[in-house]
């Protein structure tokens, strides 16, 4: 055990950095939209959400190097646990895809009455 801990996983300490992305996502699809209908500053407001993520991205990315590797709270179960969630995602966004592509061409290939199908 590192550190003196009763258990294997690592438990996260409160970040602001959950919150300024959604700031900035908030930020970027706003500015988008007030540039998209000539808004005075709306280019800036989107430009400001930009910058907000790709810090937040790089900050938050940061620290989690720093955890993984020079304070050491990465241990065996921490990144197998990583792997499999990662593994996990990639499998249900396969399945999403498979999904639209199979809704996709079954209502290319035999159409329903409703949308003018024969």
């Amino acid at each position: 055990m590192i550190s003196g801990r009763k258990h294997l996983f690592h438990m996260v300490d409160s970040s602001p950095w959950p919150l300024i992305t959604a700031l900035g996502g908030f930020f970027l699809t706003s500015g988008l939209a007030f540039f998209m209908h000539r808004v005075l500053y709306g280019g800036f407001v989107f430009l400001f959400g930009l910058f907000l993520l790709f810090a937040s991205a790089f900050f938050w990315f940061r620290d989690i190097i720093n955890e993984a590797t020079f304070n050491g709270l990465h241990t065996r179960a921490v990144r197998i646990g990583l792997r499999d969630g990662f593994l996990l995602f990639l499998v249900s966004e396969v399945m999403l895809f498979f999904g639209f592509f199979w809704a996709f061409f079954h209502s290319s290939i035999c159409p329903s009455i409703e949308i003018g199908g024969k």
